[in-house]
């Protein structure tokens, strides 16, 4: 973890030499991990496809055991295990940003600035935001990441897009303001590449 927190130290002190900004600084910092990234994420993107394409076949098995949960669960898991299709793909995102959050919180919370820290309405990007505004942007754009990016018909899926925003929301009036920043727009750049990637072709009758 030391080497990525060297790293992303670099890039901060790169890119405000670049830009004068330390919030810009850490957008472009927070796009440059996206595209390293990029592979993975369209791996996952395949996944929610595979999901989504497979989702008249769970339906069909749904109503066919209506009263026969445990049975239908066992006839899903096997049509997920012969599609090579993980349920879980669509949480991927969020864990691939978890190391270089913990990377960039350590950055934020050592890191020697040597100009202002002041970003759009945040006077100090090393404290939390005070008007609350970067933590409601953070548990937004955290539910529309996870609303792109999970099946529609995983009700353990709905539960986690329902209840991580509301994590990440309550986490951030603590955090330091660039650190939300950070968040923020990582989840945006998720949803541009997700708005941006072709749609599976809807199957004919």
């Amino acid at each position: 973890m030391s080497w990525l927190i060297d790293i992303m130290k670099q890039g901060m002190d790169f890119f405000f030499q670049l830009t004068g900004n330390y919030g810009v600084s850490i957008i472009f910092l927070t796009l440059i991990i996206k595209v390293i990234t990029l592979p993975l994420t369209f791996s996952q993107t395949k996944q929610m496809k595979k999901m989504q394409e497979l989702q008249p076949q769970i339906k069909e098995i749904q109503d066919k055991h209506k009263s026969n949960p445990e049975k239908a669960n066992k006839e899903t898991l096997a049509l997920w295990k012969e599609n090579k299709v993980n349920p879980a793909s669509g949480c991927l995102p969020l864990l691939l940003q978890l190391p270089f959050f913990i990377a960039f919180f350590n950055v934020i919370n050592n890191y020697v600035y040597t100009g202002a820290t002041q970003f759009l309405w945040i006077q100090d990007i090393t404290i939390p935001d005070p008007y609350y505004i970067m933590p409601i942007l953070a548990a937004g754009t955290t539910y529309l990441q996870m609303k792109f990016t999970t099946s529609s018909g995983e009700a353990s899926q709905k539960n986690m897009a329902l209840m991580m925003p509301m994590v990440i929301g309550v986490m951030s009036i603590r955090f330091a303001a660039g650190l939300t920043i950070y968040w923020v727009f990582n989840n945006v750049f998720t949803i541009l590449q997700q708005l941006l990637t072709p749609k599976p072709a809807p199957k004919g009758d």
